[in-house]
């Protein structure tokens, strides 16, 4: 009988300024910080979905193929916490809600319906490895984006196509998994992800 290897799997508090990767693919870029410094994961091991360079929050990572596209579908849920730049309006979190035409590929793209709120008071992170700005530059509000797909550098995009840039992303949740109490570079090995949805 084949003894078949058990899969592993992980969940992970990106840091800000590191690659959702494990191996450099950039070349004028050598100095990328990349996720094998946070922890000596398996040979296997691959990001499900990523977080860009400036992005934080939870990222879970897998060596189960099958697992990964599952979460990576429109099936699963991700939401994020966005620090936006001014106090963002009623009408513009309408616009993120209802679609709006974003650059994607070299073309457009209009995003599907999604759930998009102010939240009332500004959630608790651990401070940024490189500060985000001060006061002095204006005022910040803080919005939840929860989406089911994940074109590239989606939510940044679309906050700045109603005229609120993104000045810090957090991805807080995917499907039941939340991003919690953990700390920045923490690294969990979990069972399973059979709870996510």
């Amino acid at each position: 009988m084949e003894n078949r290897k058990k899969h592993q799997h992980f969940i992970i508090y990106k840091p800000y300024g590191y690659l959702s990767q494990f191996v450099n693919n950039q070349t004028k870029r050598k100095n990328k910080k990349l996720l094998g410094a946070l922890f000596d994961f398996p040979d296997n091991i691959m990001a499900i979905g990523r977080l860009d360079e400036k992005s934080e929050g939870l990222l879970l990572l897998t060596t189960d193929g099958k697992v990964s596209d599952f979460i990576r579908s429109n099936k699963v849920e991700k939401e994020y916490y966005a620090q936006v730049d001014g106090i963002i309006t009623n009408e513009a979190i309408n616009l993120l809600k209802n679609g709006i035409e974003i650059g994607f590929e070299g073309g457009k793209y209009v995003t599907k319906p999604c759930n998009a709120f102010g939240l009332e008071n500004d959630p608790i992170f651990p401070e940024r490895a490189k500060k985000v700005r001060d006061e002095r530059h204006g005022a910040t509000t803080w919005i939840s984006i929860t989406l089911r797909e994940g074109k590239f550098r989606q939510v940044r995009k679309m906050t700045s196509a109603v005229g609120f840039p993104t000045l810090r992303l957090v991805r807080t949740r995917v499907g039941n998994i939340k991003l919690g109490k953990m700390k920045v570079g923490e690294v969990l090995e979990i069972d399973h992800f059979n709870d996510i949805i």
